[in-house]
């Protein structure tokens, strides 16, 4: 497939589709999940990061739009076509139903993360620095993965606030996280981790060793958007792209 050049970010905010490709049942449905991650943009995230979205259920999505489609495992994503970007450069987050359920893991969770990630960074392409040097992933959701609240009935992910990537905060001096369970910037909770580069290469960190441990033996991250950003640091020779 010919990719065009990345095409989002051009002067609106996005419509995003929400295309069911799994054999596999989601445990969720479909249209309640899209309702309560509208909720979750309009009610929590968009008063804090400004990036608001129209979400919908769709078989197809229109030329233009951004997706979130659920397929079974990386393996049908690559079978039926699906990669980081349409032919026509908008940005797609893949969530592998059968993948995230054998992690022990809840779809509509997972589909939270991927959204307000891509929101944020659709390129996976943003970096912050913090006072020690290092550069870690612009991510909105990987340092307080597994940490979940409901919203009518559905559990949705956590995600951090703009002060996280802020390294002259003091810890506890401002809110850093929806939840509030996060104390001082580019902290990693127990079960979180986070992508840090040095400029030259990239590598995971983790919360704990429980959770380096189920990474690394339970999670498949194979077409995840945080092996693709990795691919992207070892293709260029420029410093991380950091975060306006």
């Amino acid at each position: 497939m010919v990719i065009r050049a990345a095409a989002f970010n051009q002067g609106q905010f996005p419509t995003i589709a929400f295309v069911n490709m799994s054999r596999t049942p989601l445990g969720v449905d479909l249209t309640k999940l899209v309702a309560a991650l509208t909720k979750q943009l309009q009610r929590d995230f968009v008063p804090i990061w400004g990036y608001p979205a129209k979400l919908y259920v769709a078989k197809k999505a229109r030329p233009g739009e951004w997706q979130v489609v659920f397929l079974d495992d990386a393996d049908e994503a690559d079978a039926l076509g699906y990669h980081d970007l349409t032919k026509n450069g908008q940005p797609v987050s893949k969530v592998f139903v059968k993948t995230t359920i054998s992690a022990g893991e809840k779809v509509s969770t997972t589909a939270s993360h991927e959204l307000l990630e891509m929101l944020i960074d659709p390129g996976a392409q943003l970096w912050a620095q913090s006072d020690d040097g290092k550069f870690y992933a612009y991510e909105m959701c990987d340092a307080v993965e597994e940490e979940i609240y409901s919203i009518d009935g559905i559990e949705v992910s956590d995600f951090v606030h703009p002060a996280f990537f802020e390294s002259w905060h003091k810890p506890g001096a401002v809110q850093f996280d929806h939840l509030k369970k996060v104390k001082r910037p580019f902290q990693t909770l127990k079960n979180g981790y986070q992508i840090v580069s040095n400029g030259k290469s990239a590598h995971e960190i983790y919360g704990s060793r429980a959770k380096e441990r189920h990474f690394k033996n339970v999670e498949v991250r194979t077409m995840h958007r945080s092996e693709y950003r990795k691919d992207m640091m070892a293709m260029s020779k420029a410093s991380p792209r950091a975060a306006a």
